[in-house]
């Protein structure tokens, strides 16, 4: 809704290009309410008869999905960065909640099943952190077109199971915070935003089940044919 101008992936006589459309009386744009942020702007755009000169367009004519599959890269990276940086808070929320919270006279954290469960969220956690500088390493030493042929699938896979981690760590959130993490405010206000607003970040960029899919698909293209 805010745009001044528009990244737009289309058609061309010989293939796919990007191209920079600015905003003129010929693009009209609607906005769409959406579960998230309202400040994100998300507008159904329409074009009627624009036309914008060859200097407009991004990178090479008919090569348009090596710029798109870079802007994918790193919008899924930063969304995983996100994602795992919320799941490094909310369990650092129930140690600390663990800690403090008494039931029956005992220290939550004393009951071995809390334990358990903070177990878990840690070794999630840990474990999409671990994938994540792997990743981010390789893109620091590869060009954008190594990154579009090499990294798409494993960015992919990456953020589907960071994802789905951040729900089952979530989950056990709650399920530590009890009453306490439906409320907005205290100490228990973190778990319910992580709650609430994680399963944007799984459908956003891309959904799990079709990243997973990219993922696969990519591996197989990149496997040698003496596996085949």
């Amino acid at each position: 809704m805010f745009a001044d101008y528009f990244v737009v992936g289309c058609k061309t006589s010989k293939g796919f290009s990007v191209i920079l459309v600015p905003r003129d009386d010929n693009v009209e744009t609607k906005r769409i309410k959406t579960a998230y942020s309202t400040a994100a702007g998300t507008a159904y755009i329409q074009f009627d008869n624009v036309k914008v000169p060859r200097s407009y367009l991004l990178g090479k004519e008919h090569n348009g999905f090596i710029v798109i599959m870079s802007n994918f890269n790193h919008e899924r990276w930063a969304m995983t960065c996100a994602t795992v940086r919320w799941m490094r808070t909310a369990t650092e929320e129930c140690l600390k909640w663990s800690n403090q919270r008494m039931v029956f006279g005992k220290r939550l954290v004393e009951q071995p099943v809390i334990r358990q469960k903070l177990a878990r969220m840690i070794s999630l956690t840990e474990a999409c952190q671990s994938w994540l500088e792997s990743i981010t390493y390789q893109m620091n030493h590869m060009s954008y077109e190594l990154q579009s042929k090499n990294l798409g699938g494993p960015i992919g896979l990456l953020k589907s199971f960071a994802t789905k981690c951040a729900g089952e760590v979530a989950s056990e959130g709650m399920n530590i915070f009890g009453g306490r993490g439906l409320t907005k405010g205290g100490m228990g206000k973190v778990i319910e935003e992580f709650h609430r607003t994680y399963k944007f970040d799984s459908i956003l960029g891309g959904t799990e089940e079709i990243l997973a899919d990219l993922g696969v698909r990519q591996a197989i293209k990149q496997m040698p044919k003496a596996m085949l």
